[in-house]
């Protein structure tokens, strides 16, 4: 084996290589949907540090059981009233950034 046959890489060039440069319309689609992951992700953690089940969460929040699952694994299909109902319902903040042309707009 010599030396030059396995290379260390950064994440970002992986990304870059593999996926498109940022600004890319396959790029951002890739960010989207990762940034939506990670919102599903906060309310499974939210919810599951409070000890509820989806079911008791659905209760409070009014909606089944099946929505708060489909929340949790695929924000993308919720609506963002309801998402906001849960992270009420969690008792948790959410803080929103919009930018345009590096200028905050609303936070």
């Amino acid at each position: 084996m010599t030396k030059d046959k396995y290379k260390t890489v950064s994440l970002n060039t992986m990304i870059d290589k593999h996926i498109g440069r940022k600004g890319t319309d396959r790029r951002e689609a890739f960010e989207n949907e990762l940034r939506i992951d990670l919102l599903g992700n906060a309310i499974k953690q939210a919810r599951l540090e409070l000890n509820l089940t989806q079911e008791q969460l659905g209760e409070i929040v009014g909606v089944q059981k099946a929505q708060i699952s489909k929340i949790e694994n695929s924000v993308k299909n919720a609506r963002f009233e309801t998402i906001l109902k849960v992270f009420d319902a969690l008792g948790a903040k959410v803080n929103f950034n919009v930018e345009l042309n590096n200028k905050k707009l609303a936070y």
